[in-house]
């Protein structure tokens, strides 16, 4: 029989159970029909051992049924929040695009000075000084920001990158950021961005060890070619198994194909993160 049959006998036995409301037929000795014939239920007496354990386990079957669905729509509400989150991650970088000279801000560089040493990051910069260390907003949003905006919904573990007070995304550092120790430091400009539909720009970070900040091509390019520990930079594939990314032409969404292949060896890939392509087709500006 359907399965929404048995389920439908199993919610009439519960209520009759619990309401001794009878929507049934009664024969002369008191018991009650049920809809489909085949449940017969003494009313003159209690529950017996059977009927209670019957009760138990036609919840505990709905319960089972229930809370996966419950789990899927609860992750979904995540996914939501954090393409948003992403979006104005975007919104951010076209202002200061648009405030530098069509420049993309830089993944990360450290400078010292008369208060302090201080490491500048794309999403929050750390000011180390002798009293102590000081995180504020980075690059990215030259000073101002809601800072909680870093954190995806979605990522549980700690920050490994200084003080960092929210974590969970990555800037796409092999083509766009760069930075102090890349092969080419300076940032890439808008204009070089060929395809901006195609060229992640932020998504979910995640590696072995937690988050990371800084998103990586599998493969070497011009702008990153000494760097070593590509999956380090890959993508936390978090959301009922797939990732988020934004684009660099404004556009969000969520990504299910994985791949593991890299310069480095597959074998250090973390279970469940990952390379958005095979190749750095999902990166470069090309």
């Amino acid at each position: 029989m359907p399965v929404w049959f048995w389920k439908k006998e199993m919610l009439d036995i519960a209520y009759f159970l619990f309401s001794k409301k009878i929507q049934g037929t009664h024969n002369n000795e008191g018991r009650f029909l049920g809809k489909s014939g085949i449940y017969r239920i003494n009313m003159s007496r209690g529950f017996t051992l059977v009927e209670v354990l019957v009760v138990i386990a036609i919840i505990s079957i709905l319960v089972g049924i229930l809370l996966p669905a419950l789990r899927s729509a609860k992750e979904r509400a995540r996914t939501v929040v954090c393409l948003s989150n992403l979006r104005q991650l975007f919104i951010a970088c076209r202002t200061y695009i648009n405030s530098n000279n069509g420049s993309y801000p830089i993944a990360y560089y450290s400078r010292k000075r008369d208060d302090g040493f201080y490491l500048y990051a794309w999403d929050f910069t750390t000011i180390i000084t002798g009293s102590g260390r000081k995180v504020v907003p980075g690059i990215l949003w030259e000073g101002q920001t809601n800072p909680e905006i870093h954190q995806c919904p979605s990522f549980k573990g700690a920050h490994n990158w200084m003080d960092d007070p929210y974590t969970g995304y990555n800037y796409n550092t092999s083509y766009i950021g760069h930075g102090e120790g890349e092969y080419v430091q300076r940032p890439a400009l808008v204009t070089q961005v060929g395809h901006p539909a195609k060229c992640a720009l932020f998504g979910d970070g995640q590696y072995a060890a937690g988050a990371n900040k800084f998103m990586r091509a599998p493969f070497p390019n011009y702008g990153d070619q000494t760097f070593s520990g590509r999956w380090a930079g890959t993508q936390g594939y978090r959301h009922l198994g797939c990732t988020n990314v934004v684009y660099c032409d404004g556009h969000a969404k969520t990504v299910r194909e994985r791949y593991t292949e890299n310069a480095n060896g597959a074998s250090n890939v973390a279970k469940g993160t990952g390379f958005l392509s095979p190749d750095n087709s999902a990166y470069s500006t090309e």
